[in-house]
């Protein structure tokens, strides 16, 4: 995991940016380098190196969304707003994480279990290789490389940038994201069912209005925008 994430803060709220500093403080591996009142006030910081920017999303002048759009180049983001509402909205920025005002212990740290697996699974991921034969991919991770078949794969992942490929065996991850990856004429099979799931279509065993159940009790959740990519599974 990497050993030293560089943090951002920015909320108005004098009291909740204490709070965010006091839990933050609890992690030996994460050093606030700044913390705003305004979005304004922290553009000029977006060329400092930033792994993590925490921030609400209703700021005076700039809001929270408005000055995601232009810390896109900062791998992690967690918004922290009592606008619940907005929630689908940040991850459509590439967010990782949204927890709803007022901030509980339980809660920031389940964010920051999320936030360790990101950057483990980034400093694993080195690349996405190839095609080998018909029916296999090769990925590259770390020191090894592993060849996978595609009918082993039970579903896929997006991590932002990346995509987990989930097998009954291992979990890989390639840097590349998920819909780049399902353009790829050998994930013809799978059918996208929410942001972050793609799944193949053989592998379906039931749905409802809100999931798909497939092979070994694994349920997944079906996105309002992608209900009618499952037509084909209608009687």
């Amino acid at each position: 995991m990497i050993t030293n994430i560089k943090c951002m803060i920015i909320d108005d709220d004098e009291l909740d940016r204490l709070v965010l500093h006091h839990h933050i403080n609890q992690y030996e591996n994460i050093e606030i380098i700044a913390s705003f009142n305004s979005a304004e006030k922290a553009i000029p910081y977006l060329e400092l190196p930033i792994d993590l920017l925490i921030l609400d999303i209703d700021l005076p002048g700039m809001s929270g969304l408005e000055f995601r759009k232009l810390a896109h180049k900062i791998p992690a983001c967690i918004f922290v707003s009592s606008h619940p509402e907005l929630a689908a909205e940040t991850f459509e920025l590439g967010t990782l994480d949204f927890i709803p005002k007022p901030l509980k212990t339980v809660r920031f740290h389940h964010s920051m279990q999320r936030l360790f697996d990101f950057f483990e699974t980034k400093e694993k991921c080195e690349c996405f290789d190839a095609l080998i034969g018909e029916n296999c991919i090769k990925i590259k991770e770390g020191g090894n490389i592993y060849q996978v078949k595609i009918t082993d794969i039970l579903y896929l992942e997006a991590l932002k940038d990346y995509t987990r490929i989930v097998t009954p065996e291992k979990k890989h991850c390639i840097l590349d994201s998920l819909g780049n990856v399902l353009h790829k004429s050998y994930f013809d099979s799978f059918v996208r069912i929410h942001r972050s799931y793609a799944v193949p279509r053989h592998l379906i065993r039931s749905k409802n209005n809100h999931e798909v159940e497939l092979v070994e009790q694994i349920k997944l959740p079906i996105g309002r925008a992608y209900k009618s990519n499952l037509s084909f599974f209608e009687p």
